[in-house]
């Protein structure tokens, strides 16, 4: 046993040899889904697979999908040391072949494509989070009254922000800051950056992390985009940079190279559909408003955090780009397969970032952003689902994929709209409903 200073408890730390294996795979919306099976089928599961019955999983195409298998990926293995099981991530299949929906898969399919050009994508994620005191209803008691980078009045929070870093490396994660964010009650813990598809791995893991240590402590955490209406909403900005035989190639002479140029032009152009991926539920444009830190037009620009795409300072080879719309709802695989591909698109065909800006966009008159050329992302998962469907290019880093996304997102947007019209709640409303918070809230 061993006591952990500044978290009040005493920790497991070491931990039996595991008796069961959880194998864990995420839904079409990066919910967290798996099964267990006894440590010594761990080897079946690599070589074999597992059986599993997949027709009720969101975003599968029901009962002709039942029969699915699932293989794991030994190079996710760890151990949960607060639960005493393994852990491991892997790919799905179907019939011997790669399941068409399987988001895992999809991002792996969009590497290999990466790969094809000597190409590897990193990415560092920031994910924010709200943790609330449980009360048994829908009214959200803060734990805390501080604010961005505040040591004081954080009650108990602070050492349940300890006890997470404590355990993300028994996941595989390596924190590196833990601060308090602007809203009361509001997280972040960065954590290094890595592969793409490790990094996707990760951040699944740190939601595990982050909601179970916050259970263990009687608090919620939620990732939802906007739990609270006038407060922060939670975002997940994310750095990315492209390698080849070693070396960053977003490195120019003199600031980005014009491969991190292209690949910005690429995102920008296909930025609109990309938010059904990165802003993927009808929260999510709940956070996407003007006057919040979230970006809502597209731009870009070094040090601008009122761009949709920054640059940040570098010194070295740190160089990368900071793309900051995304937010903790997203599925990672399937918005990291859209966003690179998007990029590798702007790389091949040399497309030039437009709307270029250093100074406070959303300061700007409307007539002063059309002259810039500055458009707006879709206010709402409505408008992003219809600007998807346009986008060849998202639609196939999708694959598969591509239909039963659509299928369900639409279900779910036209869930909301029904809900609004019986409530006689307008349809543009900002505030964040009741109906969301019973989807989203502890998804």
């Amino acid at each position: 046993m061993n006591e952990i200073k500044g978290v009040g408890r005493t920790i497991q730390t070491e931990t039996p040899k595991p008796r069961f294996l959880l194998l864990a795979f995420t839904d079409i919306n990066g919910a967290l889904k798996g099964m267990e099976v006894p440590m010594e089928r761990y080897e079946e599961a690599v070589d074999d697979g597992i059986s599993f019955d997949g027709s009720s999983i969101p975003g599968f195409q029901g009962i002709e999908d039942s029969d699915l298998v699932f293989k794991a990926d030994p190079s996710t293995y760890a151990e949960i040391p607060w639960e005493g099981i393994g852990r491991v991530y892997g790919y799905i299949y179907k019939d011997d072949k790669p399941y068409h929906a399987d988001p895992r898969g999809i991002l792996k399919r969009a590497l290999e494509q990466l790969e094809k050009e000597g190409l590897k994508a990193y990415i560092g994620p920031e994910p924010e989070f709200y943790i609330f005191k449980k009360n048994g209803t829908w009214e959200l008691h803060l734990p805390d009254g501080g604010g961005y980078f505040d040591l004081v009045s954080l009650d108990k929070v602070r050492e349940i922000r300890r006890e997470i870093a404590f355990y993300m490396p028994y996941l595989g994660l390596k924190p590196e800051v833990l601060h308090h964010e602007v809203g009361k009650a509001q997280h972040e813990i960065d954590f290094r950056y890595d592969k793409a598809l490790r990094t996707a791995d990760n951040i699944l893991s740190f939601k595990h992390v982050v909601k179970a240590v916050a259970e263990l402590h009687g608090y919620y955490a939620t990732f939802m985009p906007k739990p609270i209406y006038g407060f922060p909403g939670n975002g997940m900005h994310l750095h990315i940079s492209l390698w080849k035989d070693g070396e960053n190639l977003f490195v120019g002479e003199e600031g980005l190279s014009d491969t991190a140029l292209h690949f910005i032009g690429g995102i920008l152009k296909h930025a609109k559909a990309l938010t059904a991926l990165t802003n993927p539920t009808v929260n999510s444009y709940k956070r996407l408003v003007p006057g919040y830190e979230a970006p809502v037009y597209l731009s870009w620009g070094y040090r601008n955090r009122s761009a949709l795409i920054r640059v940040p300072a570098f010194k070295g080879s740190g160089a990368r780009i900071e793309y900051r719309c995304p937010d903790p709802s997203a599925n990672p695989y399937l918005a990291f397969a859209g966003i690179l591909m998007a990029g590798l698109e702007g790389i091949k065909k040399k497309i030039e970032p437009e709307a270029y800006v250093e100074t406070n966009v959303y300061e700007m008159d409307e007539a002063e952003r059309e002259r810039l050329g500055i458009e707006t992302l879709p206010g709402s998962l409505g408008e992003a689902l219809e600007e998807l469907k346009k986008d060849k290019t998202v639609r196939e880093a999708l694959g598969g994929a591509y239909r039963n996304f659509i299928d369900y997102k639409e279900r779910e947007w036209e869930e909301y709209l029904e809900y609004l019209s019986s409530q006689g709640i307008p349809a543009d409303t900002k505030k964040v409903t009741e109906w969301e918070l019973e989807r989203y809230f502890h998804v």
